[in-house]
């Protein structure tokens, strides 16, 4: 027997009451149809017992309806009491429905590109997505951002802040606490964050306080629960499916969605709210301890979100030639990178190398000079938009993936770049 009651047209109120049935498969046409007639605002169907004639069992039908409803949002094959709809189904109900966390990064009182980015991957997820978005920190500069991320997507639902001097610094330990504590009582179905340092060192603890799988690496969302990610050292892609309980947490590539450029209104400014950090104490903030932040002071862009980066490898051959690249990167208004090999002969510091292990750039010119074109070099930067390469190896695998190429000796070709490109004013 079952008995179940609708109370409203949002497949998140579906409240279900089990008793012990038989398995029983369910019509996708069927299913479809009593979906539709529920978004038209049909009358509430209300059902309790169901004995054998041909009219009760249209209203078991319509349990079973209900209860595989009630089942789309946690994205699963199989309904709750044993019945079974079409993945297919599935997969467009919960097209339309999702509640989403973005784990969001600020600096200098904005929300970073990155993680405006991993909001419009929030938006590729559902058509009624209810997001939030999660900062942490402490001072002016956290309340600033959180201003700046009410009213940086139009889809924003609510802005959540944890001010707390534990959080002021990207350490995995009480991050990872407060995304567990957060989650735990929001019951997002989706959290996202950026495939950055600090996302790819959060997310993993945070996941595994929740007992779940995170999706890493994610470039594509196909379906709520369908991603593409890259695997091989980026030279294939694949098609995963998420079918763990929920949250579906995944960290995503930025260079692979653009935020919205979509204009907000004053009226569409979400709500901020501070989370209760009542669960923050010595025991939760791990034993990690921060340091200090050393950073170099220049004017160039930030290699992540830099227009034009101009990217050097070994064949440079010492630091004093890199040098060369940064004039070079100064003229362009460009960012410098460089290659793991590179950075381990010490011609440039590690918070520069391009590749796997390092930063993923996309931008609209990328200038490789003296880069053979590892694997794990390219899948950093191959979705970036023009590729120009200078290389005197001219079996190099950078020409590969190289829009333009040139066999050249890389100083010869710098030095008549800087003679002839002007400064940049």
């Amino acid at each position: 027997m079952l008995g179940f009651a609708i109370r409203t047209k949002t497949w998140a109120h579906v409240q279900l009451f089990q008793r012990p049935i038989q398995f029983r498969d369910v019509s996708p046409l069927f299913l479809a149809s009593y979906c539709r007639a529920e978004q038209r605002g049909a009358p509430p169907v209300s059902a309790h017992h169901f004995p054998n004639s041909e009219r009760e069992e249209r209203g078991r039908g319509r349990g079973m309806a209900a209860m595989v409803a009630g089942a789309l949002r946690r994205g699963s094959g199989y309904a709750c009491g044993g019945f079974r709809c079409s993945s297919r189904l599935l997969a467009q109900s919960l097209r339309r429905f999702a509640s989403t966390l973005v784990v969001a990064e600020h600096e200098g009182g904005f929300v970073k590109p990155s993680s405006l980015s991993a909001l419009a991957a929030a938006e590729a997820i559902a058509e009624e997505n209810k997001i939030s978005v999660l900062l942490g920190g402490s001072g002016p500069s956290l309340h600033k951002a959180a201003d700046h991320a009410a009213s940086s997507h139009p889809l924003v639902s609510e802005v959540l802040i944890a001010d707390s001097e534990a959080l002021a610094h990207p350490l995995a330990e009480p991050w990872a606490e407060l995304l567990h504590s957060v989650q735990q009582k929001g019951g997002y179905s989706h959290v996202i964050a950026s495939s950055t340092s600090f996302g790819k060192n959060m997310l993993p603890r945070a996941a595994a306080l929740l007992d779940v799988s995170p999706v890493t690496d994610v470039t594509a969302i196909k379906e709520p629960r369908v991603f593409v990610r890259p695997i091989y050292a980026g030279n294939a892609l694949c098609t995963v499916k998420y079918t763990g309980e929920d949250p579906c947490m995944m960290s995503i590539r930025s260079t692979s969605f653009s935020p919205t450029a979509e204009a907000m209104s004053e009226t569409k400014v979400a709500p901020i709210t501070q989370v209760d950090l009542s669960f923050l104490s010595e025991g939760t903030t791990g034993k990690s301890t921060w340091v200090n932040l050393t950073s170099q002071d220049t004017e160039r862009p930030d290699l992540a979100n830099a227009r034009v980066v101009v990217t050097g490898g070994r064949g440079l051959k010492s630091a004093e030639n890199f040098k060369l690249l940064e004039q070079l990167a100064e003229k362009f208004g460009a960012a410098v990178g460089a290659t793991r090999a590179a950075v381990d002969a010490g011609y440039v510091p590690n918070d520069l190398q391009v590749g796997q292990t390092g930063k993923i750039v996309a931008p609209e010119l990328y200038m490789a000079f003296a880069v053979s074109g590892a694997i794990q070099h390219l899948a950093g930067m191959r979705d970036s938009k023009v590729i120009v390469a200078v290389n005197k190896d001219a079996d190099a695998p950078i020409f590969q993936v190289a829009d333009y190429g040139l066999v050249a000796d890389i100083f010869e070709v710098l030095d008549e770049l800087l003679k002839k490109i002007p400064d940049k004013k």
